[in-house]
């Protein structure tokens, strides 16, 4: 796993099935089914599309918090 906060991805779409596009991403050919109207206008089997996947550390501490403050509700409703 690296450190940077952003990873730069590319992905095939391998085919279109009705709405959905099954996108094949990296070596592994890891397998994901999306709908067309989530992917940029004119997407079409053979395609390759480049992603960017970037590190949101603020709503990253925003859900960090919020689970926090759950636990702690939690544990003040549990009987003793």
């Amino acid at each position: 796993m690296s450190n940077k906060e952003e990873c730069h991805m590319k992905a095939v779409v391998d085919r279109i099935e009705g709405d959905t596009a099954v996108l094949l991403f990296g070596d592994e050919e890891i397998e994901l089914h999306m709908t067309i109207a989530q992917l940029p206008h004119g997407t079409r089997e053979s395609a390759i599309l480049k992603l960017n996947f970037e590190l949101d550390m603020e709503q990253t501490q925003q859900k960090l918090d919020s689970i926090r403050a759950r636990i702690e509700r939690l544990k003040r409703k549990r009987p003793r």
